[in-house]
């Protein structure tokens, strides 16, 4: 005889009886308090002083009065780090306690997506972070940041190797097809819906005569001129649309959204980091964070500063340049001042 199904009803049985016995006598659940849940105020602080740290040495950066970056105070004088591709046009800095001061903009450095500016002002007591010194490894840790508006932090966890990331270089987002000299050009079989290329204008059917100037025959001569230059780049075109010959500009997208783009993670993620590849070195944490709080500072629980949030890929994954990757630029910088 088989007991294990007679099992399961029992069991079944005695726990669905225990659930109704302790309703009757009064099920004290309930949902749970705001200040109790994810990122709630009882969350936030619990992590006492680093969560003052976090909001009182980050700064949002402001373009015709809307959030484009975050900051990251770096020393006393006023010095900050944020995302170079973001933060382009950033004229004013406002700190958490409601001050606000005009910015100058001091260096750019392309290879790390980085760009220091300076807070115009007298003084020179700014609150700045403390790096964690020889951060070679977080492995499963907690960490946080600094939200948009400075008043709260986002916790969560990083637990990804880091890594280098590699170089993606730009696309169209167009399927290509026949090819020849005597075709006259490369022909676009199918045009990615909403991507660079549709976005631009091209059809299916459309031929490529020229890319940047150059004439191009075959499909690998478009695939290395266009991978050549990076996401946002401009490229121009001349096509031939039946006996019609036209000239388009495109600007072109990053190949993981353009292709993954019925992905269903990245549906749901909404907007993301225009640049988020071609970094040295990452670390990755899965803070909650949009794309407009990229160049704040992340934190371990002990208050110091493991990195800089550089560019948010997904909903769920976040990449952070480490502070060993950062601090050798910002004594380079800073002793030139």
């Amino acid at each position: 005889m088989n007991f294990f199904p007679l099992f399961l009803v029992i069991f079944f049985v005695f726990f669905q009886g225990l659930e109704q016995a302790y309703c009757k006598e009064g099920n004290p659940s309930e949902p749970l308090n705001k200040e109790f849940r994810l990122n709630g105020t009882r969350i936030q602080n619990a992590f006492g002083s680093t969560k003052e740290k976090a909001l009182n040495t980050t700064v949002r950066l402001i373009r015709n009065n809307k959030l484009i970056a975050l900051g990251t105070m770096i020393n006393p004088k006023g010095f900050l780090l944020t995302k170079a591709s973001s933060c382009v046009g950033a004229r004013e800095a406002v700190l958490a306690n409601g001050e606000v001061f005009p910015l100058k903009i001091r260096k750019r450095f392309e290879e790390l997506d980085l760009a220091l500016y300076q807070l115009i002002s007298e003084k020179e007591d700014f609150e700045f972070v403390k790096w964690k010194d020889k951060n070679q490894n977080l492995e499963i840790s907690w960490v946080l940041s600094a939200f948009t508006k400075l008043e709260e932090v986002r916790v969560g966890i990083a637990s990804g190797k880091q890594r280098p990331i590699g170089r993606e270089g730009g696309v169209m987002g167009v399927l290509l097809g026949r090819e020849g000299k005597n075709f006259g050009g490369v022909e676009i079989n199918e045009v990615v819906p909403e991507a660079a290329a549709y976005r631009a204008g091209l059809l299916a059917f459309d031929i490529i005569v020229k890319v940047d100037g150059r004439k191009v025959s075959k499909r690998d001569h478009v695939i290395k001129i266009v991978g050549a230059k990076d996401p946002g780049d401009l490229i121009n075109l001349e096509i031939k649309r039946g006996e019609r010959t036209m000239f388009l500009r495109v600007t072109l997208g990053h190949k993981s959204v353009t292709f993954d783009l019925f992905n269903r993670n990245l549906q749901m993620s909404g907007p993301v980091s225009k640049r988020k590849d071609n970094f040295p070195l990452i670390l990755q944490h899965d803070l909650p964070l949009p794309k407009e709080a990229m160049g704040g500072s992340l934190f371990d629980i002990d208050g110091n500063c493991v990195g800089i949030n550089i560019a948010r890929v997904d909903r769920v994954t976040t990449f952070s340049l480490p502070a060993k990757i950062i601090m050798p630029y910002i004594e380079e910088w800073l002793s030139e001042e």
